[in-house]
């Protein structure tokens, strides 16, 4: 597994991300192939990097409401 260094990344918050503080995800652009993910209330903590394709088929997911609960 390949280590990235996120130390000068410049992370944005999903529009979807409460004002409340709740819910909180941000992703970091410009890492060529990945998504790195993190807790935007935790940004110390770790984050997550997951393949550019596997990211873009869960936003797709999303976007279609396949992961509402009946």
């Amino acid at each position: 597994m390949r280590e990235y260094d996120l130390s000068s990344a410049r992370w944005r918050k999903s529009s979807y991300s409460d004002t409340n503080g709740g819910s909180c995800v941000e992703v970091a652009d410009d890492f060529p192939g990945v998504v790195p993910i993190r807790d935007s209330k935790t940004p110390q903590g770790p984050a997550l990097t997951v393949p550019a394709g596997a990211w873009s088929t869960f936003i797709a997911a999303v976007k279609n409401a396949q992961f509402r609960t009946p």
